[in-house]
């Protein structure tokens, strides 16, 4: 037995671009006999509640949240939960329950967003389920994104509005390490495929400047607000939200101010290496290069990407040539045809974008510049943890 008054609270979505609320998500609560709130997640977790319990409790929140929206501001838009579960259940035939409650309410169904939750049910039937609800207006949006395998699939089948990182997952990569990239990946190609993305679970300020990096188009967590009976003022948070932008910008900036000067710095060394690799001097007359601990190793390539030389490394107070990668063609790497079609013309020193090194598991960047009248290219790794 489901022990309290059923009702919604509702968590607001911040729009990055504004700061602004953009709409809320309606989540279950119940009110016990001494008016305190519990959260009906317990409830939906586990498996002795009756599924019919379960279906009548979620209808009574989503009609209490559809039946307080008009005191919402009218561009706001409400997001729901839908089980695909129940979904499965529907006949063909058979109108949608949430659809109904829509029309019952006067709510336009423009202003809504049905959140896919879970991974069950029959993948047939909630395609035809999600294709009605877009057809009537409504936006779709698949939860949990990332938290497995078979979400890809779904966002295929569905082609889903907006995705909602696994709050787990996004929690996690916010840390860094390898979940930072995943996350990143997901947010790309949900860019590419005309999704929005939504950060939820965003607790601190590093989570906040995570999903900005993640390029969100909006924000939900503790960190601005948790889930009350009442709504929030439309601008409630823009102040608070305007500052964090402002030290996530700050940041970035320093960020590339480092950047800018190891910048300046290649081209120090650059020169260096170039007036060795053109005297085709001994590796015992290269230098201790003290002043740019960054560097992890260089080399040379022809102008097909295949390595001339070996990687050649300062270790243990000596330069050391590493013989593995000779005649290994990188032309495929996008560092290199980048740099054949921005550095050949004008020799100008060209930067690739950070990536994880495969052999030593090091986030890196590669500079190169073509020198020898064009023949040949240097390359130059860089340990990229410092920025």
């Amino acid at each position: 037995m489901i022990d309290g008054q059923p009702l919604a609270c509702f968590q607001p979505f911040i729009d990055t671009a504004t700061g602004r609320i953009a709409g809320v998500e309606a989540l279950g609560r119940l009110r016990q006999t001494q008016g305190q709130l519990t959260s009906v997640g317990p409830l939906f977790a586990d498996p002795r509640t009756p599924a019919t319990a379960l279906r009548r409790l979620d209808r009574q929140v989503r009609d209490n949240a559809l039946s307080r929206f008009h005191e919402a501001p009218p561009d706001w838009f409400l997001s729901l939960n839908m089980s695909p579960r129940w979904i499965s259940r529907l006949r063909a035939d058979q109108a949608l329950p949430s659809l109904k409650q829509l029309a019952r309410h006067g709510v336009d169904p423009r202003r809504i967003v049905f959140e896919i939750t879970e991974l069950g049910g029959n993948s047939q039937r909630l395609s035809e389920v999600v294709a009605r609800y877009r057809d009537a207006g409504a936006r779709i949006a698949i939860d949990d994104f990332g938290a497995g395998y078979s979400q890809l699939d779904r966002v295929l089948a569905l082609q889903p509005d907006i995705l909602k990182l696994d709050m787990r997952l996004f929690q996690a990569a916010a840390l860094g390490g390898p979940s930072s990239d995943v996350v990143k990946a997901l947010a790309q190609m949900a860019e590419r495929t005309g999704c929005w993305i939504i950060a939820e679970g965003v607790e601190t300020e590093a989570q906040l400047n995570f999903a900005l990096e993640c390029g969100s188009r909006y924000v939900q967590g503790f960190l601005f607000a948790r889930a009350q009976e009442a709504f929030f003022a439309t601008d409630a948070f823009v102040q608070h939200f305007a500052e964090l932008r402002q030290a996530y910008v700050k940041q970035k900036l320093a960020e590339r101010g480092k950047l800018m000067s190891m910048r300046r710095q290649l081209g120090e060394l650059m020169t260096i290496l170039q007036n060795w690799a053109q005297t085709r001097a001994p590796l015992s007359a290269l230098p201790q290069l003290d002043a740019f601990p960054w560097l992890l190793r260089f080399y040379q390539c022809d102008r097909q990407g295949t390595q001339l030389t070996p990687n050649l490394e300062w270790r243990q107070s000596g330069w050391v040539a590493d013989n593995r990668y000779l005649g290994h063609n990188w032309s495929w790497r996008p560092y290199f045809y980048h740099l054949l079609a921005e550095g050949w013309e004008e020799r100008r020193l060209t930067l690739s974008n950070t990536y994880r090194d495969a052999t030593s598991n090091q986030y890196c960047l590669t500079a190169g510049q073509f020198f020898d009248n064009g023949e040949r290219l240097l390359l130059i790794d860089i340990d990229a943890a410092g920025l």
